[in-house]
């Protein structure tokens, strides 16, 4: 399963790739929208950095958005940041005079949230992009290509794919939906398989493994098994575009739910250093001239997607303990 990925958010590594991709900028002012809505959508840095110049009204009203987002934000570490800092004050007072486990509760706390808090507002001020901008998470947002009325559209979408005509419940009944496994995607993804296909540009991949799966060995007797996070990257370096499947679920009729466009990543059986790693999925790698095929499957046999999907690309994913 890719639990986490480092993608391309800014428009530039599409045009690179797919001269005739454009962003659909109505979409992306819905998305920023929303999240003023509910500010816990999570959309990464390196997404927002792309409206750091506007061009058009539109791409300004995006760009106010964001602003006002990261205010509100701001404002809201600033105040942890001084609640934290007085808890802190008054713990060591009270440890002064008396050793209380409120108070030693109270200053470990408070040392733990008050860095937290200064690393928050660091990443909210700072205009310089870091790779961990453009990680994203199951349920963050992402931009997704598709090839929508003929034209190469590139949408926010979250990676956490609830499939049209599905309740909302989905979302949590069934968590790993970020993930298209190729030996469930004419079962359960039959409704997107063959019919709304996208793809995403990544330079890294994230997999929890299992310790003693990544050391080659059986658990010790009374030893628990420890998760371990790897940093996967091809070898030589290069822009990965990986298939996806989408679906723009609506709601039923007199729901006040809002509509969702959302994407899961399809993964299949590792490579070998993958596996040698501890996992057993890895995600799908489109060669480039696969590219239009994928994200044009209608009509198309089932058959010829499949083979789209095993005539991968292959580049050597070299890991590392994640940071």
């Amino acid at each position: 399963m890719c639990f986490s990925a480092e993608v391309r958010a800014d428009h530039g590594a599409f045009l690179r790739l797919f001269p005739k991709s454009k962003l659909s900028i109505e979409e992306f002012f819905k998305a920023y929208w929303k999240r003023k809505l509910n500010p816990m959508l999570l959309f990464p840095k390196a997404m927002d950095a792309q409206f750091a110049h506007p061009m058009t009204e539109r791409e300004q009203e995006i760009k106010a958005l964001i602003d006002e987002f990261n205010g509100a934000q701001v404002m809201k570490y600033e105040q942890t940041l001084f609640k934290q800092r007085a808890r802190l004050v008054a713990a060591k007072r009270l440890l002064q005079e008396k050793e209380t486990k409120q108070a030693l509760k109270d200053q470990r706390i408070a040392s733990e949230k008050i860095p937290w808090a200064m690393s928050k507002l660091e990443d909210l001020k700072r205009v310089d992009l870091k790779p961990r901008d453009s990680r994203i998470f199951p349920g963050w947002y992402a931009p997704v290509l598709i090839v929508e009325n003929g034209e190469w559209v590139i949408k926010p979408m979250r990676y956490h794919c609830r499939p049209e005509g599905k309740p909302a419940f989905y979302d949590t009944k069934y968590p790993g939906l970020y993930n298209a496994r190729r030996d469930n995607i004419r079962k359960f993804w039959k409704g997107q398989f063959g019919h709304t296909h996208g793809l995403m540009i990544v330079n890294g991949f994230f997999e929890n493994v299992k310790r003693h799966n990544m050391e080659h060995r059986e658990l010790r007797p009374g030893e628990e098994p420890e998760n371990v996070i790897l940093e996967f990257r091809p070898r030589p370096t290069q822009d990965m575009l990986i298939a996806c499947v989408y679906s723009h679920w609506t709601p039923p009729a007199g729901s006040d739910e809002d509509d969702l466009w959302s994407f899961a990543a399809v993964t299949d059986e590792p490579p070998p250093e993958v596996a040698d790693a501890g996992h057993d999925r890895c995600i799908v790698q489109l060669r480039h001239e696969n590219a239009e095929a994928w994200l044009t499957p209608q009509g198309r046999p089932l058959g010829q997607l499949d083979e789209i999907l095993e005539d991968k690309e292959r580049p050597y994913y070299e890991h590392r303990m994640a940071a």
